[in-house]
């Protein structure tokens, strides 16, 4: 077990104010992997002093030195890779692999889009000709409060921590209670790259705790929180009082429209694209809508496909999913797989229990229910497990009706070789994102939903943008 370590306040780390124990769990064993302390009032204010105090001279630095800063973060990184990858192996059970490229690799790539972004970025610019004397000015918000999620870690973190120290906010992180190594040694290369003492600091606590304590803090200007819907809510109202910006990534029930016309590995891509991750992404693919021609065909690929998805520990290396992240998740998904077969749903893969091999760990059975309808529960709710939903459609006109019809708009996908209909299906799905045909969004790309996925926009401009306030100043005299 990891030994206990303390909190990063004002360039360095420091006891906790009182003794609450919170034991992270191994989910591979079920074993505790470490023991934090959870902060108290007095953390929580301590840290956002910190911060504020760090303010004015952090503002004032030129953005070319922020930049060089997060520059000499980008060169510590890879130095630190392999233990980020290990203890977000351990905690959040992502496998070894897995960690290794895709949980340590999305650090360091939005890192460096913010680096493209900042230098080319305006912080001051004309309004334009026709008014010589206005200048738009964009300055740091202020205090930032940083809530990241257990499921992407140093992904969640690197793209508020990098966008937030380029815009010069000061701020307070807390990342997960379940996922709280890999932040710690972040926090300790933040510190290596030489970063004023006061503008990152990291405090350990729950969202009861310590997430409420800064979402209600009259010294934090600005709320940056991933993580589920029901606690952006949560922190909305407790940020109102103070009038402060909140901006929120949440959830997400993304649908996967594949028309009769759909390149042959469509429905193979989409599944493992689902069982990514063990299914722990706010933008899985986890409503599979599949043109009535193709669908029985789809129904047989997927089932195909699912039944050859190992699961193995997290530690364990190769190409397999772990399990999910706690006992209060592997329930949750357990009732909702349940809850699938009780509406009628048929169940083609997986369901309920541990994979064949398993009395012990949170490991779920990759699963999928097909000949399901946009009203049963498990195509409603977010179950964030490796769990697929499948739905037939008709028409395209029926296909948006069912994809739209969802609380949530994170990213949906499209896959058709008809370009024309793949722009139409672009435009009218109300989503932040929308990726078709297995292509990724690009470097700089903003990730961000709409309706209840949140309001906020991470990486590239969009994401400085979040951390900046627009200042309109008129009479400008040229220097």
């Amino acid at each position: 077990m990891i030994e206990k370590r303390d909190f990063y306040i004002n360039g360095q780390w420091v006891a906790p104010s009182q003794a609450s124990d919170f034991h992270v769990i191994d989910p591979s064993t079920e074993e505790p992997c470490t023991v934090i302390s959870l902060g108290g009032q007095a953390d929580t204010d301590a840290a956002v002093a910190a911060a504020k105090a760090a303010l004015p001279g952090w503002m004032a630095t030129p953005v070319e030195e922020r930049i060089a800063l997060v520059e000499k973060l980008i060169e510590i990184y890879p130095t630190r890779a392999e233990d980020l990858a290990q203890a977000m192996s351990m905690e959040m059970g992502a496998p070894i692999d897995m960690s290794r490229t895709q949980q340590v690799g999305a650090g360091i790539w939005h890192l460096k889009n913010f680096i493209r972004a900042a230098k080319n970025f305006q912080f001051e610019r004309p309004l334009g000709d026709h008014a010589p004397n206005d200048r738009i000015i964009y300055e740091a918000v202020g205090v930032a409060a940083l809530i990241t999620p257990w499921n992407w870690p140093m992904n969640q973190i690197t793209l508020k921590v990098g966008a937030a120290a380029i815009a010069g906010c000061t701020m307070v992180l807390k990342p997960s209670e379940q996922s709280p190594l890999n932040a710690m040694i972040f926090a300790e290369m933040m510190h290596e790259a030489g970063f004023p003492p006061g503008v990152f600091n990291l405090v350990n606590g729950d969202g009861v705790g310590v997430g409420s304590q800064l979402s209600g803090h009259p010294d934090v200007d600005m709320v940056s929180f991933t993580g589920s819907t029901r606690a952006g809510t949560a922190i909305s109202k407790n940020a109102a009082d103070t009038l402060k910006k909140v901006h929120l990534e949440l959830g997400g029930k993304g649908a996967n429209v594949i028309f009769a016309d759909a390149d042959d590995k469509a429905v193979k891509r989409g599944v493992l694209h689902m069982m990514n991750n063990t299914g722990q992404s706010c933008n899985a693919p986890s409503r599979m809508l599949v043109q009535r021609p193709i669908y029985d065909q789809a129904v047989e690929t997927a089932a195909e496909v699912a039944n050859k998805v190992t699961v193995g520990p997290a530690m364990q290396e190769g190409r397999h999913i772990g399990p999910v992240v706690n006992e209060l998740q592997w329930t949750k998904i357990q009732a909702l797989i349940t809850k699938g077969i009780d509406e009628g749903a048929r169940l083609v893969a997986g369901g309920p229990g541990r994979p064949e091999g398993f009395n012990k760990g949170y490991f779920v059975r990759p699963t999928v229910f097909a000949d399901a309808n946009n009203q049963m529960t498990i195509a409603r709710e977010e179950i964030f497990g490796p769990v697929l939903t499948m739905i037939p459609f008709d028409t395209e006109e029926e296909a948006i009706e069912i994809a739209n019809d969802t609380p949530y708009g994170l990213t949906n996908y499209v896959q058709t070789q008809d370009g024309a209909r793949a722009n139409r299906m672009a435009r009218k799905l109300r989503s932040g994102m929308v990726e078709m045909n297995g292509q990724s969004r690009a470097a700089g790309s903003p990730f961000g939903g709409m309706k209840q996925s949140g309001n906020g926009r991470e990486g590239g401009v969009w994401g400085l943008e979040d951390f900046l306030e627009v200042k309109a100043v008129s009479g400008w005299t040229p220097e």
